[in-house]
């Protein structure tokens, strides 16, 4: 497979570079001065694209290929990718689902919990040398009403663990799940809202998802709801989250994603009701090694003519 060109579209994952490079010519596209530099001398000899959320595939990119055969995404997202593109050229298509759903779900749980216990105020506290005082009081977790949105894989694993704090789980998705067991159904995700004290987003970014979570569904959830986003940034209408934030409309968040990554609105900076991470949901060392072993393991599977592990198209 030494002569198969793969290119990747960004920097990932270090051993996956380094998988890849051993079992493919890889091309890094970030050693090239622009995509179209690449493309004019490259284009006919990448059979296989390796895109994450940061780069992905839309229809230029695919269409700049003319012997691509697959893309496999270093994500379990597919909103990068141009699917129906991609299904009329005969492409296929490969994700890592699975591998990651615990840590996500681990990150999701943590950004309540800081958000809650003021776990960065904590730490700042003792670390400044200000513990000469009492340190104000902060609000349980345990308990609280939790409403996730998007009960597949990763929304199952939240509420089983926030299961295990005592917290009521309701859940909205496209579909109430038999699977789902006590958890409550809420086919509106203003009902949802409305009767949570915490809203965690996790479902999959597409037009019907797209600012889920919008001016109406945050004021149902009220001025003590916190919201948990691991999901996309393009879940929330991030300028109606800011205003109600500052405004004292919702009580505060925990944010893993934006809409417009890596920029952060500068008034989430200052805000105490709020903790922020760069989108590292899945980023532990086993699970990229993981995620890293999937999407390799996928492109050998393809170009010696065995079914995927984990097919999209």
């Amino acid at each position: 497979m030494e002569s198969i060109g793969v290119l990747m579209t960004c920097e990932m994952h270090g051993e996956l570079e380094e998988k890849l490079a051993s079992r493919f010519k890889l091309f890094k596209l970030w050693n090239y001065p622009s995509f179209q530099a690449f493309s004019k001398t490259h284009a006919n000899s990448i059979r296989a694209l390796v895109v994450n959320t940061k780069l992905g595939a839309d229809v230029n990119t695919i269409d700049s290929f003319p012997n691509l055969e697959i893309v496999s995404t270093y994500s379990v997202g597919l909103d990068h990718i141009d699917l129906k593109k991609c299904k009329e050229k005969g492409i296929r298509v490969s994700n890592t689902p699975d591998v990651l759903t615990d840590d996500v779900a681990d990150q999701a749980i943590a950004l309540a919990l800081a958000v809650f216990r003021k776990i960065p105020q904590s730490d700042r506290f003792v670390k400044t040398a200000m513990w000469t005082s009492d340190y104000p009081l902060t609000t349980k977790f345990s308990g609280k009403a939790v409403g996730i949105v998007g009960l597949g894989r990763i929304g199952s694993a939240i509420a089983k663990r926030a299961a295990a704090f005592g917290c009521p789980i309701s859940y909205h998705s496209r579909s109430e799940k038999p699977e789902a067991g006590p958890y409550k159904y809420y086919p509106n995700i203003l009902d949802l809202a409305a009767n949570s004290q915490v809203l965690i987003v996790a479902c999959s970014l597409n037009e019907q998802t797209y600012h889920i979570v919008n001016r109406n569904v945050i004021d149902a959830l009220g001025p003590e709801g916190v919201i948990v986003n691991i999901g996309r940034g393009k879940h929330i209408d991030e300028p109606e989250l800011v205003s109600a934030l500052v405004e004292g409309r919702l009580g505060g968040a925990g944010l893993d994603v934006f809409e417009n990554e890596p920029n952060v609105p500068e008034e989430l900076l200052g805000l105490e009701n709020v903790v922020l991470t760069p989108h590292v949901g899945s980023d532990t060392v086993e699970t990229c090694n993981d995620m890293a072993d999937l999407v390799v393991a996928n492109l050998e599977a393809h170009f010696l003519g065995k079914p995927l592990l984990t097919p999209v198209l």
